[in-house]
């Protein structure tokens, strides 16, 4: 892959002074990652992806690559970083590197100091033209983090700081064009590759549509990724669409567990039915960021390559939006809300009086292994301490590590995965460095942390229909019922253990339960109320939050994804919108959704973490 980079060197004519020599290298685009991740989950709130050096406390190894300075000359080398235990510490930040050119480290040690992601001065150096080599050096493997790496003869040059200016500088320095690279035309475009995107691109796709489906990952899956690592839950083929999830039993895992080792996650079955069917274009890598309207439908979907940040332009008949934060509605403009609703405004038993911000929060799951023999492990110690009371004494964690329940799941999302990495990294090194009974641990290492936040909730869509509590707990069967929803009505909330010790800071949650029987959806609940020709599947579609507490789980995000398949098809054989199939051909949905679109005569592999539920459909 050719590095992501462009040198300007402007010749002034009045005087014949050679002017500013500059050039900008994504680190996100460097060659050799080495150690270090890509990271894209905060594209849209700071500007671009990152590389990030995911050691879990021991440094990984160089990244490195080459690009071509067409002027010798004296450069000014800034370093676009984040100091990110900032938030909770004064000190120097845990994330420390440096950065070599030519082989000659620059003195200035880097993502230490500063509140917010800034350019930050690594030094000078004496660059001459021809091929030069760029090596990021990992000092702590906690999770350093390099944006962007800008040179300059200027030094009076500073790139900008605000989101902006910063967007246009990048273009500018980079070459980008201003008008995306067009993708095709398609059927159906799918944004999102988890269960929920899968599961409608191969719906759609085995019924004759034209399918593109867009993720911002080299790894399919979401949730049920290697990288984040959350088995499935509840059932498929439940009455009264008992064909409706089979279709999981094709690329779901054999075995469950949370935060278990990346094979268990089976990410090669979820590639490989993707790679399978004819009919879908898969655009990985690629996050959708901005859409083009025509009045109150979408045109087009724009998506940027997170290593290259080359533009594509998805024109599309239909959209779902399987970003799991409702992206695609959102910048289109559709419905949605974002937080718990009031009692009163759909009287529902389990809200809160007052309506609120509060939301389930997300997960950095982790596990430890046992090397046998005494491993060690920093001193990591950022603001956050633990005792012999507080500290969690354990050897992994999974979903009941969670936090951010009191932030914006959107805005605020970095500093929730951030301090998700934070407690694991404060919590492990007491119990290896200062718990009193600290040969149960000392042979012990961390062989997993997520860097990828496993999150439940954000934005929700609004459709037609709101699928509110009494719904679901009075048994209201409406006409357009479709894939059923079989787990408990599931809510999270901050552990009360956890509270005391950290109030308004937790990092562990508790699950409150309301049994249910299955539950068919409506139909209504999948597409947009105000934005034609826009689908939703995943935990953004039209629901309360606590009518989101049983449909967020995988297995039904997959079967309500396999019902917008069946949709969009229709949607093609006659030209309508999501809506008219409500309005015009509910009956021939309901005749695809008996039938189903999975191989036929597979043993049902997906009997663990079924859940319970109070017995079987009610019509």
């Amino acid at each position: 892959m050719k590095t992501r980079s462009i040198l300007i060197c402007l010749l002034l004519v009045c005087g014949g002074i050679l002017s500013a020599a500059e050039l900008l290298v994504e680190a996100e685009s460097f060659k050799h990652k080495g150690g270090w991740v890509v990271d894209q989950q905060f594209m849209d709130q700071m500007g671009s992806p990152y590389l990030m050096a995911h050691g879990m406390g021991n440094p990984v190894k160089n990244a490195f690559t080459e690009v071509t300075f067409r002027e010798s000359g004296v450069y000014n080398v800034y370093v676009r970083t984040f100091n990110w235990t900032s938030p909770w510490s004064d000190g120097e930040g845990a994330g420390r590197f440096k950065i070599s050119i030519n082989g000659e480290e620059l003195s200035t040690v880097l993502g230490t100091t500063g509140k917010k992601w800034l350019w930050q001065l690594a030094g000078k150096v004496k660059i001459p033209a021809g091929m030069t080599k760029i090596s990021l050096q990992d000092l702590t493997g906690f999770n350093g983090r390099c944006d962007a790496i800008f040179f300059t003869t200027d030094a009076a040059m500073l790139p900008p700081s605000d989101l902006t200016s910063l967007n246009l500088f990048r273009k500018e320095k980079l070459g980008i064009s201003e008008i995306p690279k067009n993708a095709g035309t398609f059927d159906l475009v799918v944004i999102g590759g988890g269960v929920a995107g899968i599961s409608a691109a191969v719906s759609a796709a085995r019924l004759g549509v034209k399918v593109a489906l867009v993720h911002d990952r080299p790894v399919l899956g979401g949730n049920n990724s290697s990288e984040v690592r959350v088995h499935l839950g509840g059932r498929i083929e439940s009455k009264p669409y008992t064909e409706l999830g089979s279709l999981q039993k094709e690329f779901g895992p054999l075995r469950g567990g949370n935060a278990q080792p990346a094979d268990y996650y089976e990410d090669e079955k979820k590639a490989a039915i993707i790679e399978g069917e004819k009919n879908i274009t898969l655009f990985s890598n690629y996050h959708a960021f901005a859409v083009e309207m025509n009045g109150n439908k979408i045109h087009k979907v724009i998506a940027k390559h997170i290593e290259t940040g080359m533009e594509m332009a998805f024109e599309g008949a239909v959209f779902s939006d399987c970003t799991g934060d409702g992206t695609i509605g959102f910048l289109a403009g559709a419905d949605y809300k974002m937080g718990r609703e009031s009692k009163a405004e759909f009287n529902e038993s389990t809200a809160p009086e007052e309506a609120d911000k509060l939301t389930m929060g997300a997960s950095v799951q982790w596990y430890s292994v046992d090397k046998k023999e005494p491993v060690s492990f920093p001193i990591f110690k950022y603001g956050l301490s633990f005792d012999n009371l507080s500290s969690e004494k354990v050897t992994m964690g999974e979903w009941t590590w969670e936090t951010g329940m009191n932030y914006d799941q959107i805005n605020d999302f970095e500093r929730i995965r951030d301090y998700g990495l934070m407690v694991v990294y404060s919590n492990w090194s007491f119990l290896k460095n200062e718990f009193k009974e600290n040969n149960l641990y000392k042979n012990r290492a961390l062989g997993w942390v997520a860097f990828i936040s496993g999150k439940r909730e954000s934005r929700r869509l609004l459709g037609d229909h709101i699928l509110t509590e009494n719904d679901l707990t009075n048994y209201r069967i409406y006409p357009d019922g479709s894939g059923s929803t079989t787990w408990t009505i599931d809510l999270h909330y901050p552990d009360p253990d956890n509270t005391k010790y950290f109030p308004g800071a937790e990092f562990k949650s508790i699950a409150k339960h309301k049994p249910i029987h299955p539950y068919p959806v409506p139909y209504r609940c999948l597409y947009s109320r105000n934005i034609e020709n826009l689908f939703m599947a995943g935990r953004n579609i039209s629901v309360t939050h606590v009518a989101l507490g049983t449909v967020r789980v995988m297995r039904t995000t997959g079967i309500l994804g396999e019902v917008v398949g069946m949709a969009a098809s229709l949607c093609k054989k006659y030209g309508e919108t999501p809506r008219d199939i409500y309005t015009n051909h509910l009956e021939e949905l309901k005749e695809l959704m008996l039938v189903g679109v999975g191989r036929k005569g597979l043993d049902n592999n997906q009997r663990y973490n079924e859940g319970s539920t109070l017995g079987d459909y009610k019509p």
